[in-house]
């Protein structure tokens, strides 16, 4: 019976049964490889750095970061999904030379001893942000920093931040961006460093409004043999103002540092509340003034003063630091009609690291006449938050680009990444209107030196920029990707054309702050 009803199977049925019987099985070893296989196919793990000099102090802080993948169609993401601090560096002084520059082979030294101490060579950091303010912008400045960099070009952002981006990188970087979102509250943020403070109107979650003012804690400050020599001009200025002399002499009496903070402390209160500035006040403003648009319920604090402000720290390291803090606190008890909050970071409100993942998007609306302008890398990205679902207007859309690269500190004929949302049909009049505000904002005639990425959230990529180039005359470099997401303080890194099968990888580092 058994032989009978065999041969009335297809040819091997019992055979073919068995093989997938024996197949069926896996064991639970196998099923942990196979999980573990495919958990290191979209996961990426990264050890990255931030290092912040400024004016006043620098600092490192490593980070291991977790990426994962998001694949969407013809893009593949990978996005960051948990972050770990590894190790800070102390605080350290900024090292300058006696000419006003800083002290390159000191400060390379410093970041040598912060590897080690945190147990890295510079080949186990994956990416990194190196953020320059204040003097270590200045050009001879900033080229000696490039060179101590120059081995990790094109993993690492090092990007110069004047008064506006030091605003938007404090905000961020304090927590008060975050809070203000989280409470749904509009906050004054005030970053009070070395040499200037920042201000940052941020409502719901939104930096609607930036500026700074010659007003910190080391305008005045002692030199190695305890003398007070570094008088910086704000400073002098407040003395003048005072009936001071601001030689060491004078600054060695407390009392006469003591008027000084004071004087200071006046000063930065009329900017947070809005006051009339008085002559002096006004001397010392570094942007226009700050935009108010909705009333604070609420003053935050950063910076190295802030860290007196709220009790972390109390040992002094030759400047007024303390003294101003001191004297803003009385001010702040006596004038300021709203509760002060600490965000969460001090004189850490800088980027704390970077992240990157990459985006593969589709070569076949990607617009580039020339493909050897790549790769590049370290693009920043200028994001333009203007909605453009409906009628577009090309001077709102030339306004919005202005007010975005005000806010990065960037210039029109400057290297940049364009990024917008697309929304609606890509008709021909939306089209051109919107290319009309981007011609208009970004050089006179089209004409410009530097590279223009457009980087559109949208499929009108290859048809943006032939409109550009073709039809509005836009006569400079340009590349133009779309199916590319960006934020600002974003920086891209473009790599060259894979044909087949005709797509570019983008690289995308993006700070991360706590």
């Amino acid at each position: 019976m058994l032989n009978a009803q065999s041969d009335n199977l297809p040819s091997g049925g019992l055979l073919f049964h068995d093989d997938l019987y024996e197949h069926s099985h896996v064991t639970d070893a196998e099923r942990e490889e196979i999980a573990r296989s495919i958990w290191r196919q979209e996961t990426v793990e990264m050890n990255t750095v931030g290092i912040d000099i400024g004016s006043s102090t620098s600092h490192l802080l490593f980070a291991r970061i977790q990426l994962q993948r998001q694949a969407q169609e013809l893009s593949s993401r990978f996005v960051v999904t948990s972050r770990q601090i590894v190790w800070r560096s102390p605080i350290r002084l900024t090292p300058f030379l006696s000419d006003g520059a800083i002290d390159a082979a000191e400060l390379g030294r410093f970041i040598h001893q912060a590897y080690h101490q945190a147990g890295f060579a510079r080949r186990d950091i994956d990416s990194g942000a190196v953020i320059l303010t204040g003097e270590a912008i200045k050009k001879r400045n900033a080229r000696a920093i490039d060179e101590l960099f120059a081995e990790e070009a094109g993993r690492f952002v090092c990007a110069t931040a004047g008064h506006k981006l030091e605003c938007t990188l404090a905000a961020h970087g304090s927590g008060a961006v975050r809070l203000s979102k989280q409470r749904g509250q509009c906050l004054l943020h005030v970053d009070m460093g070395g040499g200037t403070t920042k201000l940052a109107l941020i409502d719901n979650g939104k930096i609607v409004g930036a500026g700074a003012f010659a007003v910190g804690g080391r305008l005045i400050a002692q030199d190695a043999a305890g003398a007070w020599t570094r008088i910086d001009e704000p400073a002098r200025l407040v003395a003048q103002d005072l009936g001071l002399r601001a030689d060491p002499a004078s600054l060695a009496s407390v009392h006469e540092r003591q008027r000084i903070a004071n004087r200071m402390a006046g000063i930065a209160m009329d900017y947070i509340l809005g006051s009339p500035l008085d002559r002096l006040g006004a001397s010392l403003q570094l942007t226009e003034p700050l935009l108010r648009v909705a009333s604070p319920s609420a003053v935050s604090f950063s910076g190295g003063v802030s860290e007196y402000l709220f009790g972390r720290e109390d040992r002094e390291y030759g400047d007024i630091a303390k003294l101003l803090a001191e004297e803003l606190r009385l001010q702040l008890a006596e004038r300021l009609p709203v509760p002060v909050i600490d965000p969460g970071q001090g004189i850490r409100a800088t980027v704390i690291g970077a992240s990157q993942y990459t985006v593969q998007v589709s070569g076949k609306t990607i617009y580039l006449p020339d493909a050897g302008e790549l790769p590049v890398y370290g693009v920043p990205v200028v994001r333009v938050g203007l909605d453009l679902s409906g009628n577009i207007d090309p001077k709102a859309l030339s306004d919005a680009i202005t007010a975005a690269l005000t806010r990065m500190d960037l210039t029109p004929g400057s290297r940049m990444a364009l990024a917008f949302s697309w929304q609606g049909n890509p008709e021909h009049a939306r089209l051109e209107a919107a290319g009309k505000g981007i011609v208009h904002a970004l050089g006179s005639n089209g004409h410009r030196d530097e590279l223009l990425l457009l980087m559109i959230d949208g499929d009108v990529g290859k048809t943006f920029g032939h409109l550009l180039h073709e039809e509005l005359g836009f006569s400079g470099k340009l590349i133009s990707i779309d199916g590319v997401h960006l934020h600002e303080l974003d920086f891209v890194d473009v790599g060259e054309l894979y044909d087949p099968p005709g797509v570019v990888p983008v690289v995308i580092k993006s700070l991360l702050f706590s």
